[in-house]
């Protein structure tokens, strides 16, 4: 048996959020079936699931990893941003306007 890895437990608030949803037999009987071998009541264990793919998402989407060779090249781009061209200076021209006018 692996052990069961309560994270939602380890949050030091009152659990006051109700959240609900329906689904497909076979996954209900999946899911009771992974938390009775984990030693844990279905709730905690599709909450636990829940949580921690969610904390995996918002991760994936806050922190960008770039291949040592990517970095370099992101790096230096900053180091050196090209001149402005001609698309550039129009649409900081039209910026300039639009705040004047207000």
């Amino acid at each position: 048996m692996l052990a069961h890895n309560d994270a939602s437990g380890a949050i030091d608030e009152r659990s006051t959020e109700r959240m609900s949803f329906r689904t497909k037999p076979r996954i209900k009987d999946a899911i009771q079936k992974a938390a009775a071998l984990a030693g844990v009541d279905d709730s905690v264990f599709t909450l636990n699931a829940a949580y921690k793919a969610a904390m995996d998402t918002i991760a994936a989407h806050e922190h960008t990893m770039l291949a040592p060779v990517d970095r370099e090249a992101f790096f230096a781009a900053l180091d050196r941003p090209p001149a402005p061209n001609a698309k550039l200076r129009a649409a900081f021209a039209r910026h300039n306007e639009t705040l004047a006018s207000k």
